[in-house]
Parts: structure tokens; sequence; C-alpha cells
């Protein structure tokens, strides 16, 4: 069982040991840092309970840190939109757990921001993020040829989103 839940100081341990790996991280900016440290941990946490305009969540899957997700909304000329970021830990890929947490993040961000647009922003690379988006109702808005340049390559960024209906 997963549930979507607030970040607490107490799970810095496990988020650097869940988040320290390169089979996540190659599918992430560079803010994601790769190694992931004890003090990456702690800053994130802190940056996530505090921040004021984000919704920045933890995910768990039977009381075990997971993951984390993330609605970061926009300003200026895209103020009615908020940006959508999520990773999990490898060992639960595969279960239908972001699928979910992505359907009720949607829940969230447009029953609590007013927004009228969320949006995610795959690698072209990263075929589990776009069966998982695609999965939770986000279609394909755009495919931006060789715009990323990750660990030595340039990669195709991907615009996908879902409107509120």
């Amino acid at each position: 069982m997963y549930r979507i839940c607030d970040w607490e100081n107490k799970d810095a341990e496990v988020l650097a040991l869940i988040a320290n790996n390169a089979n996540i991280a190659q599918f992430m900016t560079n803010g994601f840092p790769h190694p992931y440290s004890l003090e990456d941990a702690k800053k994130f946490i802190k940056m996530a309970i505090s921040h004021p305009t984000s919704i920045i969540k933890a995910i768990e899957i039977d009381h075990n840190l997971a993951g984390g997700i993330g609605l970061h909304p926009q300003n200026d000329i895209y103020q009615k939109n908020a940006e959508l970021g999520f990773w999990l830990a490898e060992k639960y890929w595969g279960k239908g757990v972001m699928t979910n947490a992505i359907k009720d993040m949607i829940k969230i961000g447009f029953s609590s921001l007013d927004i009228d647009r969320i949006y995610a922003i795959p690698f072209g690379t990263n075929q589990g993020s776009i069966a998982v988006l695609e999965k939770a109702g986000f279609k394909l808005e755009a495919v931006l040829e060789k715009t990323i340049y990750k660990n030595g390559q340039f990669l195709d960024e991907l615009i996908y989103a879902v409107r509120r209906n």
C-alpha cells in the first residue's frame, strides 16, 4: 500500500540511500546529484518542507520511503501551469505505484492550485516515465530534439501535459 505524505527530517538517511542510484539520476536534472549524499538529502528535505509555493511530497510504500513527487507552480505568463516532477526507488519500478501517485497529485494540484495545466518533461530515453505519464492521462504535446545535455550526450525533451476538464 502506498501513500503520499509530507517529508520529515527523519527521512534523510533513507532518502540518501535510495536516491543514490545512477539508474534514477540518469533521468533527472543535474539538481538531483549523483552520488546522492546524506547532506544532499538533508538539504532537499529542508527545501521541500519550507518551499512557499510548491507541493513537494514523499511517497511511502508499506510505511517505507520509496520516492518523491512534486508540483511546482510557474509564474508570469505561465502562471496557470505547474510542472510535475517525480522519481521512485528502483525496487518499486513497474508496480503501478507511480501511476497512482501521479493521478493523486493531479487531483491535489487542480483542487489546491489556481492552475489549468500540469506538465512533465521526461527525457526521450526515459521509457518508464513516458509510460507512467500516459497511463495517468497525460498527452504528448511536443518533442524538442536534442535539447537536453546529460552525461555527455544530447537527448530529446518531451513535453507531456494534462489539463483541467
